[in-house]
């Protein structure tokens, strides 16, 4: 039986181009890396709210990410900063936590998702930083001690916040930068924005909020564009007279 000397070539040729062309779909794979990682050239619109003297933002790992650094010390005024700080006011109602802004270590790193990963999972709050305001200072969630808020309340400045166990935090409406608007109040560990009790989108209290307080629709830093994010739910927390931040569970991937 006689071999066809251009069939031979021709099913070399195959061999080779089939084996290059999976070589290659191995080396796009790796080098590609997870596909649900979206990479960002700039930063978003919202990040030039953020007080630039305290809050240093930059994209990180290839733009895929997001690094917020922070001092952690506010833009404003508190009994917390101490009697010798210039931002010191008396709030005689306040019953002081032990520590004081100034001789306190406040800064916070956290790195988020560039763009947040709404995969349809959901994550619980824990103690300690859910966020970062855009004052410069943590956000927390509505529990305290492994408790309830309202033991805790007696010692929350004007604005919602205190210090304890470690660093200034806000537990309640920040009303020093977001009171009943739709002003941005921060960034969760999610990497999802928080607003104020209003929508940007209608100018009121949005009706269509899920359980973490958060919906889809344009606001003032999306260019027209419906956006995730969440909003202060408007409705007053136990004996404080205020509202919580923010309860959980977050809607996006942590990091």
């Amino acid at each position: 039986m006689k071999t066809n000397p251009i069939l031979i070539i021709a099913l070399a040729f195959f061999t080779v181009f089939a084996s290059c062309s999976d070589d290659a779909d191995d080396l796009n794979e790796e080098e590609t890396g997870d596909t649900d990682d979206i990479a960002l050239t700039e930063l978003p619109a919202a990040f030039a709210e953020f007080n630039s003297d305290a809050v240093d933002v930059y994209l990180s790992d290839n733009g895929t990410t997001i690094t917020i650094e922070t001092t952690g010390l506010p833009n404003h005024d508190t009994v917390y900063w101490g009697e010798n700080n210039d931002g010191y006011i008396e709030e005689p109602d306040v019953q002081l936590t032990p520590s004081i802004m100034s001789t306190n270590n406040n800064a916070i790193t956290i790195t988020v998702d560039a763009v947040p990963n709404l995969d349809g999972s959901s994550t619980q709050t824990q103690l300690n930083t859910i966020g970062i305001a855009v004052s410069g200072s943590s956000l927390f969630n509505d529990q305290e001690g492994n408790g309830a808020l309202d033991a805790a309340a007696v010692s929350l400045d004007w604005t919602g916040a205190h210090i304890g166990p470690s660093v200034y935090h806000y537990h309640l409406e920040p009303i020093a930068f977001s009171n009943d608007d739709e002003n941005l109040v921060g960034i969760l560990l999610d990497g999802v924005f928080i607003y104020g009790r209003k929508c940007n989108s209608t100018g009121t209290y949005p009706d269509d909020l899920d359980a973490s307080g958060g919906h889809t629709s344009t606001t003032q830093h999306t260019d027209e564009e419906e956006q995730y994010h969440y909003h202060i739910i408007n409705e007053v927390y136990s004996t404080t007279g205020s509202y919580v931040i923010f309860a959980g569970p977050y809607q996006g991937n942590i990091k």
